[in-house]
């Protein structure tokens, strides 16, 4: 089986699941084989209810006491009924399953796998999982892969697929065979297997380990070759203008020290008569947005166009506000334009030709920037916000469109020292290391879900003193393998039911269309919403000041680094504002890396600690989305295999610069060039 071929191929895939397929990204046999799984089920050994814990996911053995109850309620099949384990009682319940009525039969025994509640010594189950005993035991002999899914398509049905294809298909070899051996490297076939179907702990890592070595040793490649830019002249010379110093001496807050320091550096670099090739590395909140908006001011004050390009449209919209505002209200030299995707193809034209002919000096957008059918006049500097993974190649792109434009990449994601300078070798570094005086510390608190009904009746208060709330679950829609983890869309019903009537409840998540998702967070900004319920969709760069909420249920599932870009989106106005972690994991390492929030605000000491507390086990925690090529690697735990991929990456370039003797790895690491323009189009 050909890794190009198409979904259809697979046995009993037809074309209504391979539209399921296409829906969540699969296209391709090779989709499949490295959509790899999101988490893993590992199936307890049966116990009493008496000794589990509350919030406990178990699998017990029970004796039906009473034949099934089913009754419609609205749109809902609800069955009830009770079972006893020899000593304990529980009440069952079973959502939209009236065929469980021919099943369950008063009297016989069944074993079932949930979520026990324990309420005042009151046991019960909703929607547990039904096995037979030789069922269950086969699945307590290995851990159970559990894959991202959309409405419609199953964990089983996933299993299935791979398990096939793995049977027929032949992996190709990026990395050449001395490196391999010379690492102690599994064969990247049984990898796969592992990483899908492994048998232990120490199964997973081996084949895990081969997979991010991989990632990270082509990525690098990649990241030296594009890095074989040099510094030039620039041709946009710059000179030092009134304009910036006017602005921060109108400013209605003074900059931090930090905020002067780079400053100065970002003015001796479009100054210096080289072309600026900066990275801007500072903690949610730290005041980068204000350093872009003069650099771009001293740009457009030299007669030249500036550019800035966000990695959404809620941001960039965001931005483009935020100038046109600042214009208006400090009579700035800005005429700024505004240039997305969701645009219409009227508007798109219009702007294109302003910005043709000069008669606007400052574009902000997306990516859409970089369409061939986007031309500037004088483009002399170009910011990308949370965008450093392609900033050379952007560089590149824009270079095409005449010149090499001054570059400033700015990311608020909480990457070592260390790591930025491997990864970002060909970029200047600057670090914002201090927040504005101004803003009062954001308050943290680590609840178990019996806090629910507490947290709701703050966050009315709140409401009521004309606030608003952010709450984050961790997946948009229901998943059959992950009865215990929170989603979106019924969490959103859940609240609008919790919740005083007049409280107005939204959601907004990735699988939105552009135009739904922005007029959501137009909506939010105006406050016009209450409470919006989301996935991490908001974690990066959003401002809404008057957000004082931010509650995260299963907590547990984020890496420290991306709860504490979400907990940056509250805390940027003047009122007290509160971070909400809800978990009820009971495991002591999970409890104490989420306890580790309460303690500091420092980005990058939060890094630290995660990298210290993660657990073998947690493999699949925040990753750095968006590097082109990377899947399973994790830049904040995987440093020691970023350093072995590093050597042999380097070793490798040493001794044949060109990759002449390693075919397969050139084909990649361009398809990697490939697939990074692709994304920028």
């Amino acid at each position: 089986m050909n890794s190009t071929n198409d979904i259809l191929s697979i046995k009993g895939v037809g074309e209504k699941t391979a539209r399921l397929f296409r829906k969540i990204g699969i296209d391709t046999v090779e989709d499949l084989i490295h959509d790899y799984p999101r988490d893993y089920v590992v199936y307890p050994e049966p116990k009493k209810l008496k000794a589990a814990q509350d919030g406990e996911m178990i699998a017990v053995f029970l004796q039906l006491q009473e034949t099934f109850s089913f009754k419609k309620f609205r749109n809902l099949t609800i069955g009830t009924g009770k079972a006893a384990d020899g000593q304990d009682t529980v009440a069952l319940t079973f959502f939209n399953m009236p065929y469980l009525k021919s099943r369950l039969v008063s009297g016989a025994c069944y074993l079932f796998y949930g979520k026990l509640q324990n309420e005042h010594g009151q046991y019960r189950m909703e929607q547990p999982v039904i096995y037979s005993r030789d069922e269950y035991e086969k699945l307590r002999m290995k851990l159970q892969p559990v894959y991202g899914l959309t409405k419609g398509l199953t964990n089983h049905l996933i299993r299935k697929c791979i398990a096939q294809v793995l049977t027929e298909y032949e992996e190709p070899e990026f990395v050449p065979p001395e490196i391999v051996k010379e690492y102690h490297l599994p064969d990247r076939k049984e990898a796969l297997k592992r990483i899908h179907f492994p048998e232990n702990y120490e199964e997973l890592a081996e084949g895990r380990r081969r997979l991010v070595f991989d990632e990270l040793f082509l990525f690098l490649l990649m990241i030296r070759k594009m890095k074989q830019i040099k510094e030039e002249d620039t041709m946009y010379p710059m000179l030092e203008t009134a304009w910036p110093g006017r602005l921060i001496e109108q400013l209605p807050y003074p900059l931090t020290g930090a905020q002067k320091r780079v400053y100065g550096e970002i003015v001796e670099d479009l100054t210096g008569g080289r072309c600026m090739n900066r990275l801007i590395q500072g903690d949610v909140g730290s005041g980068k947005t204000i350093l872009a908006f003069l650099a771009l001011l001293l740009c457009v004050d030299n007669g030249y166009q500036g550019a800035l390009m966000a990695p959404t449209e809620i941001l960039a919209t965001q931005h483009f506000e935020q100038i046109c505002a600042m214009t208006k209200e400090y009579e700035l030299p800005f005429k700024p334009v505004l240039l997305t995707g969701s645009m219409t193809a009227k508007a798109k034209k219009e702007s294109y030709q302003q910005i043709a002919d000069g008669s606007v000096n400052l574009v902000i957008g997306t990516h859409a920037l970089i369409q061939d059918k986007v031309s500037f006049q004088k483009l002399a500097l170009v910011i990308t916000d949370e965008q450093h993974r392609f900033g050379v190649r952007q560089r590149e792109r824009f270079g095409q469109k005449g010149g090499s434009p001054h570059v400033l990449v700015m990311s608020a994601t909480p990457i070592p020292r260390t790591l930025a300078i491997i990864l970002y070798g060909d970029l200047h570094i600057s670090l914002v290391d201090e927040r504005p005086a101004e803003r009062l510390p954001v308050k943290n608190c680590v609840v178990g879900v019996s806090y629910r009904p507490k947290a709701y009746a703050f966050i009315e208060k709140e409401v009521a003193f004309g606030r608003q709330v952010y709450v984050i679950c961790p997946m948009v829609e229901e998943n059959e393998a992950l009865h215990d983890v929170e989603n979106v869309t019924d969490y959103t019903g859940l609240l609008r039911e919790k919740l005083n009537t007049k409280i107005r409840v939204e959601m907004i998540h990735g699988k939105m269309k552009a135009d739904q998702k922005q007029e959501i967070m137009d909506q939010f900004a105006k406050g016009n919403i209450d409470v919006l319920v989301s996935t991490t969709v908001i974690e990066v760069g959003i401002n809404v000041p008057n957000a004082t909420v931010m509650l995260v249920e299963n907590a547990e599932r984020f890496g420290l680094a991306q709860l504490h870009q979400l907990r940056g989106r509250v805390g940027r106005g003047k009122h007290q504002s509160y971070c909400v972690l809800v978990s009820d994991n009971k495991n002591d390492e999970t409890r104490q890396r989420l306890r580790a929030m309460t303690k500091t605000a420092d980005g990058f000491k939060i890094a630290e600690e995660d990298l210290r507390l993660r657990g073998p086990g947690d493999f699949f925690g925040a990753r750095q989305h968006g590097l082109p090529g990377l899947k399973v690697a994790d830049l904040g735990c995987d440093t020691q295999l970023l350093q072995e991929a590093r050597q042999a990456a380097e070793q490798l370039l040493a001794e044949d610069p060109e990759l002449t003797s390693c075919p397969a790895t050139a084909e990649r690491i361009q398809a990697l060039f490939t697939q990074a323009a692709d994304t920028l189009n």
